[in-house]
């Protein structure tokens, strides 16, 4: 508690303390007076912009094969690359990533690959999450990627549990959990941050603050200074950085790594960006926001911003851009294509790794599925009367 006594009453307002944005990067690719990059070797550079391309292209390609039919649902990460692939490039293979559902990039940026990715969104044989999982749902035990849950700031609690079992366990890692400023607004959010600041979890909060909500804007959500003041309010270190800036927000997470991992305490990271694609391929953003607006945060484009950089480094050329990109959309379109074509699990996947063993009740629930679906075989994709039939996928 603090010391301070006053014998005058005092009023403090909501934004007392101001939260400064760390940015270090112009668009242009230039430094801005005064700034200084972190140590960030050509190696390392490479691997983020080489991810932060693909994203682009896989968003784009999977955008468009939603609206072809091929797939259910889609989320893209457009205008937060910097925020979402800069801040995994800053932490290390052992550490544990819990994602809220717009962070695809931190998972190819530890090594996904594209035939995962397709495998996964289409639900087939091949996904590691047997087909039970929607689109963009991913997880990866290998990676270290916890997988995706649909409900809203669940991952945010559960980091800041698995962060203190890192603690106890002795290991020398962190966990790293994202989300988005409209999450911050359900209670699992301060029940997570309470709890990782009481118990000195070594957990990353990284807010993605990219303006929006789903429709709603962050002015009709908070009325504070942003999610950064929260942070201070629970007592943690707390950084706020250039969502769109590259060069910050590696800087920044480097940081809040070493504090959450060498002083076993929780930091919260908040990185103002915006989302310019919609909140999904469900959503039309034409709904609630204007094109001058979208178009303002287009000419701060993060991965414009960081090509520029990497020209002006000389690590980078504009040829190298065009054949990237080409050769992309070309992969991803032809592993599309490629794992349309694989079968969907086997029906008895759906109660396998619920117990060591499946139980009689999990028997009969499959047994009067199966029923139901050998009844009403119009009601289900062809591939089900296969199943029936005892094909094995």
């Amino acid at each position: 508690m603090s010391d301070k006594i006053t014998h005058k009453l005092r009023l403090l307002s909501g934004f007392e303390m101001a939260i400064p944005t760390l940015s270090l990067l112009k668009a242009d690719g230039s430094l801005y007076d005064g700034a200084k990059a972190p140590k960030l070797d050509k190696e390392t550079a490479l691997r983020i912009y080489d991810t932060m391309q693909f994203i682009r292209v896989l968003d784009e390609r999977m955008v468009a094969a939603q609206r072809q039919g091929r797939l259910s649902f889609y989320m893209t990460c457009t205008g937060e690359e910097a925020a979402v692939i800069g801040s995994a490039a800053a932490f290390e293979a052992k550490d544990m990533i819990m994602g809220q559902y717009r962070e695809h990039g931190a998972l190819r940026y530890r090594g996904f690959s594209t035939e995962q990715f397709m495998n996964q969104m289409l639900s087939n044989s091949k996904d590691l999450g047997k087909g039970r999982q929607m689109p963009i749902h991913y997880g990866c035990n290998a990676l270290n990627y916890m997988t995706i849950s649909s409900p809203l700031a669940t991952q945010i609690p559960q980091a800041a549990g698995y962060a203190y079992a890192q603690k106890l366990d002795g290991q020398q890692a962190c966990t790293l959990v994202y989300f988005g400023e409209g999450a911050a607004s359900e209670g699992d959010f301060h029940a997570g941050m309470n709890m990782a600041a009481v118990l000195k979890c070594p957990t990353v909060f990284f807010c993605r603050n990219n303006g929006y909500a789903i429709s709603t804007p962050a002015d009709e959500q908070y009325a504070g200074d942003g999610i950064a003041a929260r942070g201070v309010g629970y007592g943690m270190k707390t950084i706020r950085v250039d969502g769109n800036d590259v060069l910050a927000v590696y800087a920044g997470c480097v940081e809040a790594r070493k504090i959450a991992v060498e002083n076993n305490e929780p930091v919260l990271v908040e990185a103002m960006s915006y989302r310019l694609g919609a909140h999904s391929t469900s959503d039309d953003p034409a709904g609630y926001r204007s094109r001058d607006e979208e178009d303002k945060w287009r000419a701060v484009d993060p991965v414009l911003r960081m090509k520029n950089w990497l020209i002006a480094k000389k690590w980078w050329t504009e040829a190298q851009e065009k054949t990237g990109l080409e050769n992309y959309r070309k992969e991803v379109l032809e592993c599309l294509k490629a794992t349309e074509k694989v079968a969907p699990p086997g029906l008895n996947d759906l109660i396998t790794d619920v117990y060591d063993t499946p139980d009689a009740n999990l028997n009969n629930q499959l047994a009067a599925l199966r029923e139901h679906i050998a009844k009403y075989p119009e009601k289900y994709p062809k591939t089900a009367a296969q199943v029936i039939e005892g094909m094995e996928h």
